[in-house]
């Protein structure tokens, strides 16, 4: 049994601000986006949280209309903004006077990268596969059909719960026959006070592989891009620790055969992540396996450095002592020009030819 996890970083449509080649660019325009629509939803907003509203707006290009080349102001009832030749002003008091919001805009992903994605899904050939960062179900069963059938990998179950990001990306599980999706759990509303904990969704599949039952979990943890870092890294490590409750609680059920996968944003030697890595956790890193095949890269993102180790498979114990192998596959993440820094598919000309930033990683294991 081959389980698997790959950021495919949308199959058909993607945020614009990320889909160019100039990300940094792009994670400006999305950190303005995420601090514009925290302050829109304030109950009362104050002169600094006009003044902040302003500049962000400014910085998607929306002071002169509410329509830019990256985002869409929707105002539905009453009108947030007023503007004039020379200005832009907010002129309402809170979230109470008006109904709308900021969208960002969507464009088709390049179609090599599509089929750059179909081609890496095929060549690890995961049974069990957590895709982060789909668009939603309905996506991933059109890719399933058009993309992986033709390419001779498709998969027999397609589950995807729409989860809390305002993007749209998600996180779900594809599975081949004699791995059987029997229920599902979600923690999409699990809150921390008022507030939900998971940025996306922390979705508990159990898989029925013959005779034994496999528990996945998949994540997609708060990104180190947008936002405050204490705050982001406050949330990051609240998620990491309602995921240790999670796995903490179903090991008491009885439960043995447990994974944890998927993008955590963050390095094993960071707080935020001890409490799936340290504080006594007993969860096992398949790149610590003894038979784990390592070309020199610990990494998962873009260039695969140590800090850029963000992608993960970690092992209950008992799951861990049944690896045979495993590997970090990047043929699908842009490998420099030429491929001069590693090797990526040949028909990658471009940098935005790649499936994704990120390498899928899997770990082979004896049911």
């Amino acid at each position: 049994m081959r389980i698997a996890a790959f950021n495919v970083e949308n199959f058909f449509s993607r945020v614009r601000a990320m889909n160019g080649e100039d990300t940094d660019e792009g994670r400006v325009i999305l950190n303005e986006y995420s601090k514009l629509n925290a302050r829109i939803a304030k109950e009362t907003y104050t002169a600094a949280d006009k003044q902040a509203m302003v500049a962000s707006l400014v910085a998607l290009g929306l002071e002169r209309s509410d329509e830019s080349k990256w985002a869409i102001l929707r105002q539905n009832h009453g009108h947030l903004v007023k503007r004039s030749s020379a200005d832009i002003a907010i002129i309402v008091e809170g979230r109470g006077d008006w109904i709308g919001w900021v969208d960002l805009k969507k464009e088709t992903v390049n179609e090599v990268a599509t089929q750059m994605t179909a081609r890496v899904i095929h060549d690890i050939g995961a049974d069990i596969l957590a895709v982060v960062e789909a668009e939603d179900r309905t996506t991933l069963t059109r890719f399933n059909t058009q993309m992986l059938r033709a390419a001779g990998a498709q998969y027999s179950q397609i589950m995807l719960i729409d989860g809390n990001d305002e993007r749209g990306i998600d996180v779900g599980l594809m599975t081949r026959p004699g791995h059987v999706i029997e229920s599902i759990v979600s923690h999409v509303d699990d809150l921390a006070g008022a507030d939900r904990i998971f940025s996306r969704d922390c979705p508990e599949f159990r898989v029925r592989v013959g005779d034994d039952v496999v528990l996945v979990l998949v994540n997609h943890l708060k990104s180190k891009g947008f936002g405050a870092p204490a705050e982001s890294n406050a949330r990051r490590k609240a998620q990491a620790q309602r995921i240790r409750e999670i796995y903490e609680e179903r090991r008491a059920e009885g439960n043995e055969f447990i994974v944890i996968v998927g993008d955590m944003n963050d390095t094993p030697d960071s707080d935020p992540l001890s409490p799936l890595l340290g504080d006594g956790s007993d969860l096992k890193d398949i790149t610590e396996h003894p038979k784990f095949e390592s070309d020199g890269r610990p990494g998962t993102y873009k260039n695969g450095t140590a800090s850029n180790k963000i992608d993960y498979l970690l092992l209950s114990p008992a799951l861990f002592k049944k690896v045979t192998g495993g590997k970090i596959f990047r043929k699908g993440v842009w490998g420099g020009k030429h491929g001069t820094v590693f090797p990526h598919y040949d028909e990658m000309t471009l940098e935005i030819h790649a499936a994704s930033d990120h390498a899928a990683i899997y770990a082979d294991i004896e049911m």
